[in-house]
């Protein structure tokens, strides 16, 4: 079969020409269903490009930043609430976009780091207010915070058995940080105890108990291995 404009050779599964675009059309010949012998064209996929994204987003922080401190020195003169803004807007950064400037980040490295820059906050906003609640309450609750979830998150990444007595473990102490945050009000405000603290403290030592247990008793580890899958 030929091209009726061009003379080209055509293949019977072709409805138009390659060379002219006539339309192919031969009374004799029915078209077929079958694919064309030339495959379909695809426009090339845009791969995401993260650093271009992340440059972009960086300044999407920098543009209040910057907004917020030229508004507070023209107004006041120097530095006030913007200090917050600015601290807010860092954490947030230190937090959430930070980790993602590297190919494989490691949680054992940012978790202390994102702990130690709220600290570095609570700090600022402890001197701004010329409070003395910083040292006595924020403090110890903060960097013991990042202390057990640290911990948590390092044995959790190295350890390729033993999750439950990891987890057993977090939940007991996470019942007695309750019991230290009570203890660190308690010395900040002057105040008496009331044991709040005791309840999320049973809650937790429960969990962490049954975690333990369901560790060192390995035909109840298996059997709820097969029900629930952990």
């Amino acid at each position: 079969m030929y091209c009726v404009k061009c003379g080209v050779q055509l293949k019977d599964s072709e409805k138009v020409c390659p060379l002219c675009k006539t339309a192919v059309f031969h009374p004799d010949i029915p078209a077929p269903e079958g694919e064309g012998p030339y495959p379909e064209f695809i426009p090339p996929s845009r791969k995401f490009n993260r650093f271009g994204a992340l440059f972009i987003l960086t300044f999407v922080f920098l543009i209040p930043f910057a907004i917020c401190l030229m508004i507070d020195l023209r107004i006041n003169g120097r530095v006030l609430w913007s200090g917050y803004v600015i601290g807010g807007l860092a954490l947030g950064y230190i937090w959430f976009v930070l980790p993602f400037w590297f190919r494989r980040p490691n949680p054992v490295i940012f978790v202390p780091i994102d702990f130690a820059a709220a600290i570095l906050f609570l700090l600022y906003a402890d001197l701004a207010t010329g409070g003395d609640w910083f040292l006595p309450l924020a403090f110890p609750i903060t960097g013991i915070a990042g202390i057990i979830v640290t911990a948590v998150v390092g044995l959790c990444k190295y350890l390729k058995k033993g999750k439950l007595f990891v987890f057993g473990g977090a939940f007991i102490a996470l019942g007695g940080y309750s019991m230290l945050i009570e203890m660190f009000i308690v010395i900040t405000f002057k105040t008496r105890f009331v044991f709040w603290s005791v309840y999320p403290l049973t809650a937790c030592a429960m969990i962490g108990i049954m975690l333990l247990i369901i560790g060192v008793c390995k035909p109840l580890r298996r059997s709820l291995d097969k029900k629930f899958f952990i």
